[in-house]
């Protein structure tokens, strides 16, 4: 063999070795590495949970508050205004759910889709339940009677509504710990 073959044939050989040694230890240094990466993510998302936890619990606190402020018997005592007409009566109503609503609804990006859902549903049954009260009446009721209407209807539910949004609220809550 010439002294060219022989030369490329030991450039072949300390690269074909190089390359084994290579991957070797890629193969060794590699799980460390992965471990590592998922340590330092998991020291990621803790700091982030330190941050984000605080914020969590303040909008489900939030929400359970709409739901309690939004019940027709917390709403009907606090917007109780003597000598109003079924309309307006029922606009206050209306007008004092979507501001409650309007005003929490940032909390959305905090809580679960499912706890979101429940307290949208909430809102809009709480609106129907009103407007089919007032349909009920005739346009020249009094104010009274509309509250009248809506509190029988409730006392007349198998399960309370507001109460199991509440339980699926801190059925979330309950899960981030």
């Amino acid at each position: 063999m010439s002294s060219t073959s022989l030369f490329f044939l030991d450039i072949l050989k300390y690269s074909l070795s190089g390359i084994c040694v290579f991957f070797i230890a890629y193969l060794v240094i590699r799980p460390y590495l992965d471990q590592q990466l998922k340590l330092r993510l998991l020291d990621i998302k803790k700091d982030s949970q330190g941050t984000l936890l605080p914020l969590r619990l303040q909008a489900y606190e939030r929400l359970i508050l709409l739901v309690e402020r939004i019940n027709p018997v917390n709403l009907l005592l606090r917007t109780n205004t003597s000598g109003l007409a079924l309309a307006e009566y029922q606009h206050i109503l209306k007008a004092e759910i979507r501001n409650e609503f309007q005003h929490n609804t940032t909390q959305q990006l905090y809580v679960s889709g499912s706890a979101w859902s429940t307290v949208s549903k909430i809102k809009e049954d709480t609106l129907v339940l009103i407007n089919n009260a007032a349909q009920s009446l005739s346009p020249d009721a009094p104010a009274i009677e509309l509250s009248k209407v809506i509190l029988n209807h409730l006392t007349s539910l198998e399960n309370n509504p507001y109460e199991s949004a509440a339980q699926v609220i801190r059925g979330d809550v309950q899960q981030l710990f």
